[in-house]
């Protein structure tokens, strides 16, 4: 087996990878870092110490999308999570760069503000970054109430990042009633099998969410 991913199975950015991997059925090898030797192990191959890392033979492919881009290019399966077609990709590739950057951004910034000692919290970052998700929420909005998916009606890698960008930031920031459109999209992803079982795999860890993980999903 030439595929090994280091990662950890409540980390939002492995589950993009992991939700990749599991739509094709791609054999791999999960390498759980959970511990110091783990960590070790991945520090070796990335110094910055960040999961997701993919081992392909002799080569270390770094960060959720271009590790999503390798397997495309050099483990294809059945299913195109990254259309061929140039137009339809730059679509989808943005998606992705929406919801890395302004769903899991501001949702991490509530998350890391809860784990600041007493005296150090942000409360205008704060502010800033629930603002900032009920922008995404309505700009989302508009785009996934009248498709299923983040790109028209295909699954595609704007879905994998959509995944755990809108599962976690529910949690921290409610999507809510003024956006159906959203928690209807978000629960056809939460219903989809390679995300359901990711969510699955997560849930021993959930006593590791800072802010407490709510009873539901």
């Amino acid at each position: 087996m030439s595929l090994t991913l280091y990662a950890h199975p409540f980390a939002s950015y492995c589950w993009k990878v992991l939700i990749a991997l599991y739509e094709n059925g791609t054999p791999f090898r999960y390498r759980l870092v959970d511990d110091a030797a783990g960590f070790a192990e991945l520090e070796a191959l990335w110094s910055l110490k960040k999961f997701p890392v993919l081992k392909d033979d002799e080569a270390s492919v770094i960060e959720s999308s271009v590790i999503i881009e390798h397997l495309m290019l050099r483990h294809p399966g059945t299913m195109r999570l990254i259309p061929d077609d140039i137009d339809a990709a730059l679509k989808v590739r943005f998606m992705d760069r929406f919801f890395d950057n302004y769903v899991m951004t501001p949702m991490q910034k509530l998350v890391s503000d809860r784990m600041r000692a007493e005296g150090e919290h942000d409360a205008k970052g704060v502010a800033e970054a629930r603002a900032s998700l009920d922008v995404a929420y309505a700009w989302l909005e508009n785009q996934v109430t009248h498709q299923s998916w983040a790109v028209g009606n295909n699954f595609t890698l704007g879905d994998c990042a959509a995944a755990p960008a809108l599962f976690y930031a529910d949690w921290v920031h409610p999507i809510g009633d003024h956006f159906p459109g959203v928690c209807t999209y978000r629960a056809r992803l939460l219903a989809r099998p390679s995300i359901a079982r990711t969510v699955e795999e997560a849930r021993p860890y959930r006593k590791l969410f800072p802010l407490g993980a709510p009873d539901r999903d």
